[in-house]
């Protein structure tokens, strides 16, 4: 009996998942370029109707390299910062005031997979998993999803997508997967 329940409700979780995440759902969906990702560089996040989202402006300064994250008129909404004698494999997301938005660490190297962690503010932790390389990847709280990284929605090699569940601040979500694929792609 016990066993049935469990089942019964991992098939609710499902379906659940499936009305925010997938063809038809109400997940907002961003358009990225992989590999675009770098200091110096600016390139723009568009929204599934291809729609100018966010500006990234890869700004090199003197002392420490940063990725500005913009609305489309030019409002700073969060950083990336690249600092002199931080640790390695953590990058933090910063708000327009300096405020500690997030931080990305690489948590674990397994042979199928790396695994991630990232910081919310003062929120839970959330745990990023599967293949970072191939931008094939889940967000999330425990089992609870959050956003969601694939490649499979695109034809273009280059171009991958970022799902992010309502409610949820897209722009850190955004800043979290550009700050994955910086440390995943150091290049």
């Amino acid at each position: 009996m016990l066993g049935r329940e469990r089942r019964q409700e991992r098939r609710e979780e499902r379906r659940e998942e499936r009305e925010v995440f997938g063809r038809g759902g109400t997940a907002t969906r961003y358009k990225m370029r992989e590999k675009l990702v770098s200091f110096g560089d600016d390139f723009w996040i568009e929204d599934e109707h291809g729609r100018r989202a966010f500006k990234v402006d890869g700004k090199m300064l003197r002392v420490r390299d940063t990725l500005f994250f913009e609305d489309p008129h030019g409002n700073e909404l969060c950083k990336i910062q690249q600092r002199l004698l931080t640790i390695r494999d953590t990058l933090a997301v910063e708000g327009p005031n300096g405020e500690r938005l997030a931080t990305v660490k690489k948590a674990l190297i397994t042979p199928l997979r790396e695994r991630w962690t990232v910081k919310i503010g003062d929120g839970p932790d959330l745990h990023v998993q599967g293949n970072i390389l191939d931008h094939q990847y889940t967000i999330g709280e425990g089992p609870h999803k959050v956003a969601e990284v694939s490649k499979r929605w695109f034809r273009l090699a280059d171009t991958y997508g970022v799902e992010v569940e309502p409610n949820q601040n897209d722009i850190v979500i955004l800043a979290v997967t550009v700050a994955i694929d910086m440390m995943a792609h150091p290049s």
